[in-house]
């Protein structure tokens, strides 16, 4: 059993999940939710907020490895350099504890979830949703991309995470990482043409 956090960073909205995968890839949700920050607040108390909130998580719910959505450049500068700082948070709280952290980009994640790494949000919150056998998607968006993260990560493959062939792995089953010489699926293509792009 591999637990994993996932955290979608911002300043205003802090997408936190926490799940649980198995190695047959079965996952099941733990936690979600979102750290909220009014616009209002000292940049220093924004950060503190998010920094408390993101360490006692980790301190109650023990995840084994922390999966973080890499900064990429947008037109809006305010948000990058926001989303940029909620991470080096993010990053300082894991690593104050030992943990490990992924970094994965939009694209990979869309892909390793959904097989499509150009699906947009709604398709994303579908396939969590389908993934933890959830009533409805998790929301805000911010929710579902950090829980889509964890998943991202639990699943990467050759995370060094044995995996056993699964007989019943769910809707997002040709995510999983193949063994050595199966032929890859089309989402897996997917997933790997990103983390190529990504690496780029």
């Amino acid at each position: 059993m591999l637990r994993v956090l996932g955290i979608d960073p911002g300043l205003t909205r802090c997408g936190v999940g926490i799940v649980d995968v198995e190695p047959s890839r079965r996952a099941t949700l733990v936690y979600v939710g979102v750290i909220r920050t009014p616009p209002g607040l000292p940049l220093e108390e924004r950060l503190l907020t998010i920094g408390t909130g993101i360490a006692g998580l980790i301190d109650e719910y023990a995840p084994q490895a922390v999966a973080l959505e890499r900064v990429f450049a947008q037109h809006n500068l305010k948000t990058v350099m926001g989303t940029a700082q909620a991470s080096g948070v993010a990053l300082h709280a894991a690593a104050a504890r030992g943990l490990s952290v992924g970094l994965h980009t939009p694209s990979e994640v869309k892909a390793a979830v959904t097989g499509y790494g150009s699906a947009d949000k709604k398709q994303v919150a579908t396939m969590v949703q389908n993934i933890l056998r959830l009533d409805a998607p998790p929301t805000p968006a911010d929710a579902s991309d950090a829980l889509a993260l964890a998943l991202c990560h639990a699943w990467r493959p050759f995370a060094g995470v044995a995996r056993t062939a699964a007989t019943s792995a769910g809707p997002a089953a040709d995510t999983a990482a193949p063994h050595s010489t199966d032929k890859l699926t089309p989402a897996q293509e997917a997933w790997r043409a990103a983390e190529k792009a990504a690496r780029s």
